[in-house]
């Protein structure tokens, strides 16, 4: 298996659903613009996309897949399918409980996650109401996730990547089409999260069915191997947790400041979630099952290598992607979102969540690299620490950046405890002697370091040069940014090509092992 072509795959189906993504944000931004409403839908839809992360996507991913691995490995294929089904069974159970708690809980859930909202009863209301119609999409997602974890592991890269498309579907069908038959018009955004997640489960079965998984979840306390995924999930969920708690006391903070901080903040993250999905996640995703191979097989050498191989790979594109979305802030947002009820003041609040955000990309994706490492090995509890003391500094940055930049701050608080979590796993990665650099960083780092120098200058004065018109009609502001994505483009891969440069030398190669 060609890991670099596998990476293009899983990165292309990505940036499809990121396109999606970001076409579904023009729709409710323009719809909906940044206010009561909005943040209300914001509020209730971020709550079960925690929860997805930490049972899904996060700790039981991480918990989970290095067993998988293991299994696969060692074991008949009958003996892994039967681990499935009860991992499958008690993962079933455990959302039941959560999401029947979470839609009864939710007015406190919300007092909780948003207590500014409780001044203002109408905004609380909705946000109730939002919450109890999303909250199901846990259910949904997680088990979807399961799914992906298996194809994952199997190699199936592109399935589980393209899946999040029929949230941002839904969403586009149910804002176009079908918010006028909803009173108020937000509820159908919740609507198509609930559709969305159904969705996404259902497509990944009849895949799930041809690997021979697709069986009758069973329910059991004393399976082995379950207790060990189980064990493994305590501090992967508190590691998990850690971040997202962040995010929750982020939107705390922000429900204090003017209305429409929280959609300024999200409307600027999804942007992140460009890069942050394309590459950071699909590597995580390529990067846990093989790296999971290696540490079952204890071939260190080959394990320091893949981690040393992604790590190359985030700095040459995560750099540029950082620089480029700083540097092209407030043309991004205007032409995505600046659309009638997104204003010019709506615009350059969230620009300014934008920059601070691109500050902590190449810590938010070296994570999904470094994380693994420790997954893999089955060693939770490191980066869980870190997690914690990271969390930690992240308050103490928000109680001293917000009262002076507010929203702003929040967003840059984030960022750099994403650099210091990424900046200790590599430490502790080095110290535990998982991981040993492969020759030449010193060169690499200079040759992409000139290279992002010739790309902001050629930005900036291309900016300089053809003044944006952010008044201009949607096409022509697209067609302005594209002009300037693709110069950026130009300009620093050709920079690279003349230094040497070449898509060979970051090809990787790996035994698949399937069985």
């Amino acid at each position: 298996m060609n890991l670099l072509r596998t990476l293009a795959k899983v990165s292309s189906m990505t940036m499809l659903s990121r396109i999606l993504g970001f076409v579904r944000d023009t729709i409710i931004a323009r719809s909906f613009g940044a206010g009561l409403a909005t943040d209300a839908f914001f509020v209730a839809f971020k709550l079960p996309n925690l929860l997805r992360r930490i049972f899904a996507e996060g700790a039981f991913s991480q918990a989970f897949v290095p067993i998988l691995a293991e299994y696969k490995q060692s074991r008949s294929l009958e003996a892994t399918q039967t681990f499935v089904q009860y991992v499958a069974g008690l993962l079933s159970l455990i959302l039941l409980l959560v999401t029947a708690i979470g839609m009864l809980a939710a007015p406190w859930v919300i007092y909780v996650s948003a207590p500014g909202f409780v001044e203002d009863g109408d905004k609380f209301a909705l946000s109730v109401q939002l919450l109890r119609i999303t909250f199901p999409y846990i259910f949904f997602i997680s088990l979807s996730s399961l799914v992906g974890s298996i194809l994952n592991t199997y190699h199936q890269f592109s399935v589980p990547a393209f899946t999040p498309t029929f949230l941002n579907i839904s969403f586009i069908v149910f804002a176009l089409w079908l918010a006028p038959y909803f009173h108020p018009p937000i509820l159908a955004l919740a609507w198509a999260v609930f559709v969305g997640g159904l969705l996404q489960l259902a497509y990944q079965l009849p895949y799930l069915f041809k690997l021979g998984f697709l069986k009758v979840p069973k329910l059991s306390f004393h399976h082995a191997a379950v207790n060990r995924v189980l064990k493994q999930m305590a501090p992967a969920i508190l590691g998990v947790s850690v971040a997202q708690i962040s995010l929750v006391i982020n939107t705390i903070f922000a429900s204090f400041l003017p209305s429409g901080s929280v959609s300024w903040m999200y409307y600027a993250d999804r942007l992140m979630e460009l890069p942050t999905g394309v590459l950071g996640v699909a590597l995580g995703t390529i990067l846990l099952p093989t790296l999971s191979k290696h540490a079952a097989g204890d071939n260190i050498s080959h394990f320091s290598a893949l981690l040393d191989w992604g790590l190359r790979l985030c700095i040459l594109l995560t750099l540029p992607a950082a620089v480029g979305m700083a540097v092209l802030s407030f043309p991004l947002v205007a032409t995505l979102f600046m659309y009638r009820e997104f204003s010019l003041h709506d615009a350059v609040m969230t620009q300014g969540a934008l920059i601070a955000y691109a500050v902590g990309l190449i810590g938010l994706i070296i994570i999904k690299v470094l994380a693994p490492g420790f997954y893999a090995r089955q060693d939770i509890k490191t980066p869980v620490k870190i997690a914690i003391f990271t969390l930690c500094i992240t308050q103490l940055l928000n109680l001293a950046l917000v009262w002076k930049l507010h929203h702003v701050g929040l967003a840059l608080a984030i960022s750099l405890g994403a650099c210091l979590n990424a900046a200790l796993l590599y430490f502790f990665l080095r110290r535990h002697r998982l991981y040993q650099p492969q020759p030449g960083w010193s060169g690499f780092l200079l040759r992409v370091g000139l290279a992002l120098i010739v790309m902001a200058c050629g930005l900036w004065g291309l900016q300089h040069l053809f003044v944006f018109n952010w008044q201009a009609q949607g096409l022509v502001k697209v067609g302005q940014l594209s002009l300037l994505i693709i110069s950026g483009v130009i300009l620093y891969f050709a920079t690279l090509w003349i230094l040497g440069f070449r898509a060979r030398h970051f090809r990787r190669i790996e035994n698949t092992g399937a069985k």
